[in-house]
């Protein structure tokens, strides 16, 4: 007799077994709502003491730049050191450029770019540890568990995207900017206390005598040499590319609903809202174990419904398309970074998790660009129907030339011990 299948909420099995994940997890939240305070606070200052819409576009290479560049030395420092030792050490550096923007605030600095300099350390920081960061749920937890402790990390990320900003709007309307900074700083204090809890995790292959060694050769050429990977890396990168939309919200807001800014704020939410959601129903999707085929499926999802967004005209079924573009990506996500995780050999995931950072940095910033370019050159409906049905094109075509990612399927629950702290961890001193 066939069984129905079920919709299930958010899967919490990891933060009921492991506890060295509930830890990250906690930590993790922690600085990404800190984050998001401050991005809010060094956005306002910015603005205070420059005025000008190019001051404020300088905070996007002050982050741009620094996590592009340092990301790819992340990889490596990811596959050379015990990965615990350099998030902590990391996170600390973070902690520390957090304390300088409270110190600056507080000495009511003019200096702009004092500030940005500020703003390049703590992100040159987060860049540094992201790709060992990255490999951490997939040593604590047993397989069949990696992608739902992704799906509570990616809940976390986006609850930071809803409450951060409007917390920090609070803080700073009743005590200022340095309170703002300060609530950064007991965030990242919170993540630095989080990961020295955690257990060491060296990179397969490194003697547990505390020395190094030097990373394979060729562990950049492992995402081309395996499908599975580079497909996954491409189906990110085509609806990123080809469909991103933030960029024309503004333009949309204009031509179609007035240019009313409580307008704009709801495409933003609709997308947030939308995430939430698929996170909060997330148990049913990490439980399917064709990742391959829910992850392409899920990128096609969200470039239809961001072409159909470039048609809507109602208001309320553009926010609906909006919605379902923000689940999608949610899908995505999840599904993918336990693919990569997953099909990634220890000793290069790493390297493999830098490649995997710099598409999700740099991809949605060249797709707002060309998004932005080919709506200035017609209009920003066409452009949203174009992007969203070309990056349907380009997963399709994912899809029929990429037979592995198409048959992947996630390790069964008995592939590995449950006692991952035991087994995926070695208890080498960091």
């Amino acid at each position: 007799m066939r069984r129905r299948a079920r919709v299930r909420f958010l899967d919490t099995r990891p933060l009921r077994g492991s506890q060295s994940f509930r830890d990250l997890w906690i930590g993790t939240f922690a600085s990404q709502l800190g984050g998001q305070i401050a991005n809010v606070a060094v956005l306002a200052q910015v603005w205070d003491l420059t005025g000008s819409p190019v001051g404020t576009g300088a905070i996007g290479l002050a982050t741009g730049l620094p996590m592009v560049l340092f990301g790819l030395l992340g990889g490596t420092l990811a596959d050379t050191y015990d990965r615990r030792t350099v998030v902590r050490a990391t996170t600390a550096g973070q902690l520390l450029a957090a304390a300088g923007l409270c110190t600056q605030a507080l000495a009511q600095n003019r200096n702009v770019l004092l500030l940005l300099a500020l703003v390049a350390v703590g992100t040159t920081c987060s860049a540094l540890g992201a790709p060992a960061r990255r490999t951490f749920p997939v040593r604590l937890l047993p397989d069949h568990q990696v992608a739902a402790g992704l799906a509570l990390t990616n809940v976390s990320f986006q609850a930071s995207m809803l409450a951060g900003p409007a917390l920090a709007g609070l803080i700073i309307a009743r005590w200022d900017l340095p309170a703002a900074y300060a609530t950064q700083v007991a965030a990242a204090a919170v993540s630095v206390l989080a990961v020295i809890r955690l257990p060491a995790m060296r990179p397969e292959g490194v003697a547990t005598g505390g020395g190094r060694r030097r990373p394979e050769r060729g562990g950049w050429r492992i995402v081309l040499r395996r499908p599975t990977l580079w497909g996954s890396m491409a189906t990110d990168l085509s609806a990123t590319l080809l469909a991103m939309p933030i960029a024309l919200f503004p333009l949309v807001n204009e031509t179609r609903f007035g240019g009313n800014p409580q307008t704009l704020g709801l495409f933003l939410s609709a997308v947030a809202v939308g995430g939430i959601t698929a996170g909060l129903l997330s148990g049913t999707v990490t439980r399917w174990r064709r990742g391959g085929l829910v992850q392409l499926s899920a990128a096609a999802v969200w470039g239809l419904a961001l072409a159909c967004f470039g048609l809507a005209g109602p208001l309320w079924l553009a926010l609906g398309c909006l919605a379902v573009a923000g689940a999608a990506d949610t899908v995505s996500v999840v599904t993918r970074s336990a693919l990569v995780q997953l099909e990634t050999p220890d000793a290069y995931r790493g390297r493999v998790s830098s490649v995997e950072h710099v598409i999700g940095v740099a991809g949605p910033e060249l797709g707002n660009f060309r998004g932005g370019l080919l709506a200035s050159a017609t209009s920003a409906s066409f452009s949203l129907v174009f992007g969203g049905l070309s990056a349907v094109a380009a997963i399709a075509a994912v899809t029929l030339t990429n037979a592995p990612l198409r048959a992947y399927r996630t390790p069964p629950a008995t592939a590995k011990p449950t006692a991952p702290e035991v087994s995926k961890a070695p208890a080498a001193a960091g």
